[in-house]
Parts: C-alpha cells; structure tokens; sequence
C-alpha cells in the first residue's frame, strides 16, 4: 500500500495550487449546456438522475486508507419511492468491502442548486448539499454526511479543479439509443470524519464527483466499463467503452470516450483511444466473471498507462450485480512517468468462451484447414486458441499449436493413413487464462477429399441457435437468402452480419450462394 499512499499525497499537494477564478455562482462553462448551481440540482424533464461520488482518504489516527462509492439515484418506482442510494466502502490495507443499498424518499431535492436530503426506507436521513456562508452558498463546496450497518461519513468537499464538461458542451449520445447531460468535478479535497469497526477518525484525501441525467440508466441494461483516473501531474480522466447488444465496443463516439482534463485551460473529449483486457477474475460464487487490469493508450498527449483493481471481490449486489471499486494507475503521459488512483464500474461481465469446430463432415485431410467459430464474440475478450489431437480414444492431447488468434488453421501432418481415426481438441482461453471454453470433435484421415468437400467446409452460418445477429463464414457471397419452415424467402441479403432481431423465434434456411456453390444451412432462432 506504500505505492497508493505516496500517489494519494502527491495528488492531495497538488491539487490546492490551482487559480480558481472559475469559483463562482452562476458559473457557465464556454459553450456548455450546463451550468452551476443550476445543474448540480434535479431536472425534472428528466427520466433518470444520478449524484454519484468517489472518494480516496487516509484516517489521521489509523494511517488506515479507505475508498468510497456514495450514488442517490432519481428513478421512481410505485408511489412512494423515488429510487435507491448505494454506500460502499472499502478497508484498502486490508482488502475488505462493504457495501449497502436502500430504497429512499426525497425529503427535499432541490431543483436549483445541490440539496438533497434521502429519506432511507428502515429510517435514517442523509443530506448532500452545499456548504453555506450564512444565506449565500459557497460556490462547488458541500457536505456529505451518510450513514449504513457498517460505516458513516461525514465528508467536506472543497473542489479545486474547474469541472469537466464531457462532450465539450456536456450533452452525449451514450450506447445505441441513451442521450445523457454529463459533466466531472475531478479534483476534490476532502476532508471530514469516519467511523468503521466502532473507530471513529479524521480523514483526508481526494474526491471526484460525476453528475448525469437524461435516458441513459445503469440498470436498464446497457453494458459498459467505466474508469476515473486522477494522475500525479494533474491530468484526469473520465473513460467510458460501452458494449452493445452483440458485445461490440464501436468505433463511435457514442460507446468510446475519453473525456480528459488537462489544465485549468484545457479540457477535450475524444474517441481515439484503445482499452486492453489484461486480467480477468471470477467473483467468489463463480457466477461473474469481470477484468481486473487493462491497458490505456492514446495517442492524443501520448497516454500509456495500466489500471489494475485493488481486489477482485468488490462487487454491489443490489439494485443489480456490478463491480464497484478502487484502481491503482501507473504509466506515461507525454512520455513522463505518472502514477494515479481512480474507480472503476464494470457492467460489463464476461462468459466463458462457446466455440465449436465448424468443418462440414468428418472427413479431412492436411489440404484442408480446420475451421472454428465462437458463438459468443466479445469485444472485451480477444481469444488464443490452441489446438490438440488424440489418437488413443481421447485418454490423452498432444498439442498441434498454441496461442493463435485466427479461426483457422492448416496441419502439416504425414502421420496419418487413409482410415485412420483421431480426436480433435479446440480450446479458447482469455489472454490470462481466466476464461476457458474447449470442444472436441472426431475425424476420419481420408486422402481422397476433393474440392467440393473443402469449399464446403469454409461456408458455414453461426451461432445456432441466435438470439440478435447471425454470420456467414464464406468468400465471394453472392446473395444469402433466409427460408421460413414453410418455405417462404422472408429476406435476402449479402452481408455477412445479418440482423435477426425483428424475425420470429423458430427454425430458418438460411442459403448461401458463392461463386463456389449453393450451401444451405438450417438455424434456430431463439
């Protein structure tokens, strides 16, 4: 924890030797569609809100250090609830996570300025709001002050970094049909109280608040990965990639976003960037399985860097599973070292991987490539595959290659005769080893194949069953044709991601026309 302690210092110091003639209320931000205190309180027009803050401190008695996660979200359900609020809170040194959610009633939630105060179903009231100077609030200044089984906070909040306003105007297009009013205050000191396991203390560190209202909900199932990212030379940054219905991160601004505050005069937001999966961890019951680590890199001010989680079991479990939880960064930017801390919010899980070997028949010879598909793309997940055979019955694989990323592949092999029989044994595995899917499928050596069986064993259509899109593997289509059970053509197409969405559920033809031939497959939608 030495390593986190020095980042949180450096950052703590440097954050106060800002010019701040921003400070102010009313505030509008140049070009922006927001505005301060206006928008820091509820829009009413809006179906869905959120106050979301997080926080990295050090207690004064312990040395002890914490991280936190406070969000009150606006999203009524039923007459008497307005929606839910989520207090985590995490022991870092000693690698323990607490969290809490409870249903609320807004006593009184402002629509003009940041006054918020939680009425939790089971009793207790929490207040967000601004601190005051008399009848005049002090402009990007609150308290905070919440309470649950196992901790209560009492937090001042002093921000000292003009705010972040994705988007360049805060208004965003986020995922395939969410619009969203977005804007950071990524530099916060914080000072104030805790008290956990019956210890109660002073603490200090850092804060970051993200603020969003529009249609854009967590848990109406749009998936994402998103991070906060303070850095030691001052730069922060606010990432999102966000996967669609078939797990794809576009290259669109809509689901890529690197929202960056450089300076006190500089700010961007940009698509250009790439976001590795280094690791992956299952969650204690095995039924989640999120990343752990990952690479940043952009080349707008030459970013490198390396996120990793503190620890794997930092996962909320109500309104809805995701994982919630502090990360440590190290890297470059502009080719300076820099370290950093931040959060990250993981909506995203990953399966393990459903691959299938995908030659026609049984019959193969060295002339024809084995041909696999994975039934559960992910963007997230870029897969190694490793190829085995066995010619004992299965009792034991000896390995053909390792470690390839094509779906298919050529064996060079004399050591079989006509007749001759063996198992085939394809695995798919995450870039750490994490996630495994394997399938075995049993061949005949026969030398005799001709073209036509080999052309045959490059066409195929997957995943079957489907559920949002079917693919054709093929070269030079033609025209693919879609054939009810009752022998009716419903569509032809000649891409090869065909949008199966909108068919009913059931049993289809799907017919492939290439230069080669006619190769009809049967698939079940379901």
């Amino acid at each position: 924890m030495m390593k986190i302690a020095i980042t949180l210092t450096i950052l703590m110091v440097g954050s106060m030797f800002y010019s701040q003639t921003w400070k102010t209320y009313p505030y509008v931000p140049a070009g922006s569609q927001v505005s301060f205190p206006l928008d820091e309180g509820r829009h009413s027009a809006e179906p869905s809100e959120w106050w979301y803050t997080i926080g990295h401190v050090v207690g004064a008695t312990t040395g002890k250090h914490y991280s936190y996660m406070l969000t009150y979200f606006y999203y009524p359900y039923g007459t008497s609830i307005d929606g839910f609020r989520i207090l985590n809170i995490s022991d870092d040194d000693n690698l323990i996570f607490n969290d809490e959610t409870k249903v609320l009633s807004y006593d009184s939630l402002a629509t003009d300025k940041l006054y918020i105060e939680a009425n939790l179903l089971g009793g207790g009231v929490e207040t967000w709001k601004n601190k005051m100077n008399g009848t005049n609030a002090l402009p990007f200044e609150y308290e905070i002050n919440a309470s649950s089984a196992d901790v209560t906070l009492s937090l001042d909040y002093n921000t000292t970094k003009r705010p972040l306003i994705l988007g360049d105007d805060g208004y965003l297009l986020q995922g395939d049909s969410n619009y969203t009013y977005y804007y950071s205050q990524t530099g916060i000191d914080v000072l104030g109280s805790i008290t956990y396991n019956g210890i109660t203390e002073n603490i200090a560190g850092l804060g970051w608040i993200d603020r969003q209202y529009g249609t854009l909900n967590p848990s109406n199932g749009t998936e994402y990965e998103w991070f906060s990212i303070q850095l030691s030379n001052d730069m922060d940054i606010n990432l999102w990639n966000i996967f669609n219905a078939e797990y794809k991160v576009p290259d669109d601004e809509k689901f890529r976003i690197f929202a960056a505050y450089v300076n006190d005069t500089t700010q961007y937001t940009s698509s250009d960037f790439e976001l590795e999966r280094l690791s992956y961890a299952y969650t204690p019951d095995s039924v989640k399985c999120y990343a752990q680590s990952w690479r940043l890199t952009s080349p707008i001010n030459n970013v490198d860097l390396t996120i990793a989680t503190l620890y794997s079991n930092s996962e909320v479990q109500s309104p809805f599973r995701f994982y919630e939880g502090a990360t440590t960064v190290s890297g470059t930017v502009n080719g300076t070292s820099v370290t950093g801390v931040g959060f990250t919010e993981l909506l995203h899980a990953y399966e393990v991987p459903d691959v299938t070997i995908a030659n026609n028949g049984n019959v193969w010879n060295n002339s024809i490539p084995f041909y696999w598909n994975l039934n559960n793309p992910d963007d997230g997940n870029p897969l190694f595959y490793k190829l085995e055979y066995s010619n004992n019955n299965q009792q034991s694989y000896t390995l053909i290659v390792d470690g390839i990323s094509d779906t298919s592949y050529i064996w060079n092999t004399n050591q079989f005769s006509n007749g001759d029989t063996f198992w085939l044994k394809l695995s798919g595995y995450s870039i750490d080893g994490t996630l495994v899917g394997s399938t075995t499928k049993q061949f005949t050596y026969d030398n005799t194949v001709g073209l036509s069986e080999q052309v045959k064993a490059l066409v195929f259509c997957y995943p079957n069953p489907a559920r949002e899109s079917i693919r054709i593997k093929a070269e030079d289509i033609q025209k693919i044709e879609i054939i009810d059970s009752n022998g009716k053509l419903i569509r032809t197409e000649k891409r090869k991601i065909i949008n199966v969405k909108n068919l009913k559920r059931g049993s289809y033809i799907v017919k492939t026309y290439t230069k080669s031939g006619v190769f009809t497959d049967k698939i079940m939608l379901e």
